[in-house]
């Protein structure tokens, strides 16, 4: 027997978590590497955020509190995935997920148009690289646009940390990217 929701339930998780679902996606994306596993990874959170909606406090940030329910989803699918690497249960994925993805998903996504295109697969690879604390905090902050504080949150680390690991990162790709820029005209020999 399904639990049933009071509409006004529904209602404050469409308009207070739905429309972080693009950011939620684009990380997804890039944690999996697999755009199927990253709308499996999307769902997954969505459905577990909705099922304890009522443990969110309201007015507290609601998209680190996604943020780190999609971290740990992530996590425990690794570690199931590494214990039985060949299994994968198609029964348990519900279609709330699908059924709300297609109302709120804007097809003229700025920043789908700007970074659509930009990261090449040297590009792409340097960012796979990085080591995975550093990855996360450069695609949180440099491609998803998250504050300090709002990475700090998801990452369950101090600020201090965020920054540090931020700048680190970036110089890390600089490096791996440097004769990259220079081919592509990016980096001239007045600049290098």
């Amino acid at each position: 027997m399904s639990k049933s929701y009071p509409s006004k339930t529904y209602r404050e998780f469409e308009t207070e978590a739905v429309p972080h679902m693009n950011i939620l996606f684009n990380y997804a994306l890039r944690l999996t590497g697999n755009p199927n596993d990253a709308d499996d990874l999307v769902q997954e959170t969505f459905m577990k955020a909705f099922r304890f909606w009522d443990k969110y406090e309201k007015g507290t940030n609601i998209r680190a509190w996604l943020f780190r329910i999609m971290k740990n989803s992530y996590i425990n699918r690794y570690r199931k995935e590494t214990k039985e690497p060949n299994t994968v249960d198609y029964e348990e994925i519900a279609n709330f997920y699908n059924t709300i993805r297609h109302q709120f998903t804007d097809q003229n996504d700025l920043q789908e148009k700007i970074f659509g295109g930009l990261l090449e697969d040297n590009v792409a690879r340097a960012m796979e690289s990085l080591p995975e604390d550093f990855r996360t905090v450069v695609i949180l902050s440099d491609i998803e646009g998250l504050s300090y504080e709002e990475i700090a949150e998801f990452v369950d680390c101090p600020i201090g940390t965020v920054r540090s690991r931020l700048h680190r990162g970036r110089k890390m790709l600089q490096v791996t990217l440097f004769d990259y820029a220079k081919k592509h005209g990016y980096v001239t020999s007045k600049t290098a």
